[in-house]
C-alpha cells in the first residue's frame, strides 16, 4: 500500500483543494489528510492536480512508497516522481 499525506498551516486549505480534486464538497477539521491506495499508480493523478495548481493551495504533499519513507512532493519533482512510478509499477 502506498499513502498520501497533506498537510497545510490554514484551515479550509486542504478542504478547498480536495473539493476541486473530487469535484465535490470536502470538510475537513484538521490541518493533514491521508489515504491509502492499494494500486500506487492511482496517486499519480493526485499528484499531477497538486503539481500543475500548487501556486493556488497552502498545502505539503508527502507521499510513501515504502514504509516510513516519505517523499516531498514539490512542483519541480512531480512530473519527475510520476514517470518513477509508472517505471516502478507497470501495471
Amino acid at each position: 500500500m502506498v499513502k498520501i499525506c497533506i498537510f497545510s498551516n490554514d484551515y479550509g486549505e486542504i478542504d478547498r483543494f480536495l473539493s476541486r480534486f473530487y469535484n465535490t464538497s470536502v470538510k475537513l477539521e484538521h490541518l493533514k489528510w491521508e489515504n491509502e491506495y492499494k494500486n500506487p499508480i492511482e496517486i499519480a493523478e493526485i499528484v499531477g492536480t497538486y503539481s500543475d495548481n500548487s501556486d493556488k493551495f497552502n498545502i505539503e504533499v508527502w507521499v510513501s512508497l515504502d514504509k516510513n519513507i516519505y517523499i516531498h512532493i514539490t512542483d519541480k519533482n512531480a512530473d519527475d516522481f510520476i514517470k518513477y512510478l509508472f517505471e516502478r509499477f507497470p501495471y
